[in-house]
């Protein structure tokens, strides 16, 4: 392995100081205190993030209590309604929904309880047709052989209205398999006991069979929602686009400080021109993003028009997380915006890992994040209008948007601001090292005349007094120590000038480190395209 690595690496093992070394040392210490810090921070970080994660889904079920179905009995209290009553009576508790029965004269028709539902209301509705019970008593008190399709109909019993649209695995597991549980063991208490309306036997198999399985529940769902993409509807497909707009972000910079756009162009164009550029990738991205989700919607009754909706919303939602996390980086330090974008994240995406009823109470700040706000929007459209949230969540869309523009903006002229100052600096250090260097020089050019003058006088007495001594030796050793000579003279001048600018280059440092510059030019990504150096302006 030594032989291969060397082979490939010849130079990576060359002017390696030894362990021991004092800036060795230093270095270590300084790097293992900077690692320990960072990887204690880190820790927290995550453990927050996923504390805060696990907490909103924290006994979910005990929660379920929460969500709010209507009944109603429009068959006037008879023995389907006393079952239902007795069944829930067994069922309730903090892992059932909360049953809240209205008498028909609140909702006269089926359309109301639609309407109701539509209208997030409540989570469902659950109602006994008229003259259900009526019918099946007399569908159980006929004799064998007399039973009529007519005469009874199992499927016009009892119904329940959902939005599987609204969090589709939550409808399914915490309202639909409830309810059909909920009937079911309704079925159980009225083949039991005071349920059968007085009917204390049935003959014949019909009238059996009737009696073994009295009705088969309907399912009114407003928006089937079964495909299997829509189990990363709130997940991974907000997170991509969080993490889209960020890299992208991260491009812009890229761009702008290698043409150093910041000290050069008026902050105005570069505005307009970074709103523009956001704009149409936004816009842009947010239509492969909802084309990806038709792609794949497998039979989900959805229209162009819906489409358009979710494309535009998208578009706004995009737009707005852009221009957010472009304030984060200038606001914060470039140390602190991954943190920033974990956390952004994270709190968003747990904003609608689930509806607020099954988390905590704490957990409703997530009214306040861009992620809750599009998840309302686009649900509200995919069903229909059937979630009716819009009050709140594009007013949150367009604060978001609207402070994000104002201090993304105001942020231009501050990076403008600073990449000025900071241009002027670099100018001010170079013209100080270079100062210092022809400072050295001068110093050394009039030690040289000095010492000329000085070596001259000496010759010039020497030669009054008649004592002048030839130079012994060969005139090839007199070059010789000549040469041996100049070179000492440059290491020791090269030495000095090291030393002048290493004071220069460390007074500098320090003097950055006292002022700073409170302005973070956001990440910057090395681009799988870049411009070729000629293209750049020097």
């Amino acid at each position: 392995m030594p032989s291969i690595t060397s082979s490939l690496y010849p130079q990576a093992r060359e002017n390696r100081l030894p362990a021991s070394h004092p800036g060795v040392v230093k270095a270590r210490t300084a790097f293992l205190k900077a690692a320990g810090i960072n990887f204690i921070l880190l820790q927290l970080l995550f453990l927050a993030v996923f504390c805060y994660a696990f907490g909103s889904l924290f006994q979910q079920t005990s929660h379920t209590h929460n969500l709010h179905i209507v009944l109603v009995d429009y068959g006037g209290g008879g023995a389907i309604g006393h079952a239902v009553r007795a069944a829930y009576a067994s069922l309730q508790g903090p892992n059932f929904p909360s049953l809240v029965e209205h008498p028909p004269s609140d909702f006269p028709s089926t359309s109301e309880l639609w309407d109701a539902v539509c209208q997030t209301q409540y989570s469902a509705a659950l109602y006994v047709t008229q003259g259900a019970s009526a019918r099946l008593e007399a569908a159980l008190a006929v004799q064998e052989g007399a039973i009529a399709s007519s005469l009874y109909n199992a499927t016009d019993v009892m119904a329940y209205i959902w939005n599987e649209a609204v969090y589709p695995q939550v409808m399914d597991a915490s309202i639909s398999n409830n309810i059909q549980l909920l009937s079911n063991a309704a079925r159980v208490a009225y083949s039991t006991g005071n349920g059968t309306g007085h009917v204390r036997s049935v003959s014949g198999p019909l009238a059996v069979s009737v009696f073994a399985q009295p009705w088969k529940l309907q399912s009114i769902n407003i928006q089937p929602t079964s495909q299997g993409s829509r189990a990363i509807y709130n997940t991974i497909v907000i997170i991509l686009v969080l993490i889209q707009e960020f890299f992208y972000l991260g491009t812009i910079n890229g761009l702008s400080a290698r043409f150093k756009l910041y000290s050069r162009v008026d902050p105005y164009r570069i505005a307009v021109v970074r709103n523009i550029n956001s704009l149409a990738y936004t816009f842009i991205g947010s239509l492969c993003v909802t084309g990806a989700i038709w792609a794949f919607r497998s039979g989900w009754a959805v229209n162009a028009n819906q489409f358009a909706l979710s494309w535009a919303a998208l578009w706004l939602f995009a737009h707005a997380n852009f221009v957010v996390l472009d304030v984060f980086t200038i606001w914060l330090s470039a140390a602190y915006v991954p943190i920033a974008l974990v956390l952004w994240i994270s709190l968003n995406i747990t904003s609608i890992l689930l509806p607020f009823p099954l988390s905590p109470a704490f957990y409703r700040v997530g009214y306040a994040f861009p992620a809750h706000a599009i998840y309302q929007v686009l649900t509200d459209i995919w069903s229909g209008g059937c979630n009716p949230q819009l009050e709140y969540a594009l007013p949150v869309l367009f604060s978001w948007e609207l402070a994000g523009l104002v201090f993304s903006g105001l942020g231009v002229f501050r990076r403008c601001h600073y990449a000025t100052i900071a241009e002027e600096r670099q100018v001010r250090e170079f013209e100080e090292r270079l100062d210092a260097a022809v400072a050295l020089e001068m110093a050394k050019m009039q030690e040289a005349m000095n010492a000329a003058r000085l070596k001259r006088g000496d010759e010039a007495k020497t030669d009054k007094e008649g004592k002048l001594r030839p130079e012994s030796g060969s005139g090839h050793g007199v070059v010789a120590g000549r040469g041996r000579e100049d070179e000492d003279d440059r290491e020791a001048f090269r030495e000095q000038l090291a030393d002048v600018m290493e004071r220069v280059n460390t007074r500098q440092r320090r003097e950055q480190e006292e002022e700073g510059v409170p302005c973070s030019f956001g990440p910057s990504f090395d681009l799988p395209f870049s411009p070729r150096r000629d293209d750049e302006t020097d």
